[in-house]
């Protein structure tokens, strides 16, 4: 139709005054008739010419409006609009280098967002998350929300938004470990590409409050808990160098006590520095895959001249298959440590202790999630139970001079709890007076 209108228009005033010179007479009927032809066949040639040219100008002006112009694409070229087609071509091409550049810079800006070491979370002007790097993801995983949701920060997001200014929020997060949080919030203004219009960083200061709290710990606690041995070890001094001066059997004696006292201090520093490594690294999950059959195994190898020595029997009820976990194989062989010891420590010369691992039936005591426990009971004296709650204390003692005898520090079970938290499993301790203790420790499987 755009053809058959354009060739009409053309032709229509020659061959109208081709027609009427030759009706007047004015003309010859025949040269006229011919001349009817030639601007017929002229206008509809130019027509057919000019329409091509007019499709081929949309398609390329569709294709750049649409930007789905492919890469050195050249489409073919008008006729009649040559200069108007190059025109088309050269602002295409030009915004193709545009689009490309700005394409560039999203993905360097996605980039840069991902690899930043601190949790960012980009949100929409309606509060919802747009985008979140890998740290926040590993951070926080399907609590994010959750953060968001915190007074203090929703409030800080408002101000922000409100006044076009930076903002910042302290929280602390209880759950499912004590973490402390630094929050900036940074409108932006124009938004991003996504529609981001605010972005959450979620900077986190546990570290730096665990290492205050370890500073206030070791004046209140350690210098107390080495104050007894180093006044036993000035006092055996002093007798050595006066009355005991000339006394062989004495200085052997009190030579042995001295070593005693120095190995309770070494233990006691080891068992610090160990809880201190922990505690720095408690709010962060390992990600490891750990094998706990084999760790178990290698474990119980090294106790077997422990348990000859105290004639006690190691009886294992280990699950066959146990499921691959998320841990940190040594510290995890710590917490398996540390359970045995308490065993070997306070129960019964020539009992049993029992070690079980299996799968965890989700219920009343386990979380609903797929889990592995692992326990050790003894057969020793029991627990009280008021003193339950407070087994994980540091250096709380049930009956000190019975911990102090056996080489205890007061800090297994802490570095237990400790290890336990950070691998966000749970900790249960089980007592009866007269027939011995059950420590027991839930840790979730690794999901696939």
């Amino acid at each position: 139709m755009r053809f058959i209108g354009i060739a009409a228009f053309l032709a229509g005033v020659p061959v109208a005054v081709l027609g009427f010179l030759a009706a007047m007479g004015w003309a010859s009927f025949w040269p006229a008739l011919a001349g009817i032809a030639v601007c017929i066949a002229a206008s509809g040639a130019f027509a057919l010419v000019w329409a091509h040219d007019l499709d081929l100008l949309t398609d390329a002006v569709r294709l750049v409006a649409s930007d789905e112009r492919p890469p050195g694409h050249r489409s073919e070229g008008p006729v009649l609009m040559e200069a108007l087609g190059r025109e088309v071509d050269r602002i295409s091409r030009r915004l193709a280098t545009r689009t490309a550049l700005q394409e560039q810079h999203r993905r360097a800006d996605t980039l840069i967002l991902e690899r930043l070491p601190d949790p960012v979370l980009v949100l929409a002007r309606d509060r919802t998350i747009r985008r979140t790097n890998a740290a926040a993801r590993l951070a926080f995983g399907e609590e994010k929300a959750a953060v968001l949701r915190h007074p203090a920060i929703r409030g800080a997001i408002d101000k922000a938004m409100a006044t076009k200014q930076s903002q910042t929020a302290e929280i602390s997060l209880p759950a499912p470990v004590q973490r402390d949080i630094y929050a900036t919030i940074v409108p932006m203004d124009p938004p991003l590409a996504d529609g981001g219009e605010i972005l959450v960083v979620l900077s986190d200061r546990t570290r730096e409050r665990v290492i205050e709290h370890m500073r206030a710990d070791f004046v209140a606690n350690v210098s107390h808990e080495l104050r007894t041995p180093l006044a036993s070890l000035i006092g055996f001094i002093e007798t050595l160098r006066g009355p005991a001066a000339d006394d062989p059997p004495a200085q052997q004696r009190f030579l042995e006590i001295m070593a005693e006292q120095g190995a309770r201090m070494n233990r006691l520093i080891d068992d610090l520095l160990s809880l201190s490594r922990i505690e720095l690294n408690e709010h962060q999950v390992p990600s490891e895959p750990l094998d706990l059959k084999r760790l178990l195994d290698r474990i119980v190898a090294g106790y077997e001249p422990r348990l000859k020595d105290r004639n006690v029997e190691l009886a294992l009820r280990i699950e066959a298959g146990l499921p691959i976990l998320s841990g940190d194989a040594d510290q995890m062989a710590q917490v398996l440590q540390n359970l045995l010891d308490n065993g070997l420590k306070y129960g019964r010369d020539g009992g049993t202790l029992t070690l079980t691992a299996a799968v965890a039936t989700p219920g009343k005591i386990w979380p609903s999630r797929r889990g592995v426990v692992v326990s050790v009971a003894d057969q020793g004296s029991g627990i009280p139970k008021e003193h339950l709650p407070r087994l994980t204390e540091r250096f709380y003692r049930v009956d000190k001079g019975r911990s102090r005898a056996v080489g205890g520090t007061g800090l297994g079970l802490a570095i237990v709890k400790h290890i336990v938290n950070r691998h966000r499993g749970h900790l249960l301790i089980e007592s009866e007076i007269g027939k011995g203790t059950t420590v027991s420790v839930w840790l979730p499987v690794v999901q696939s």
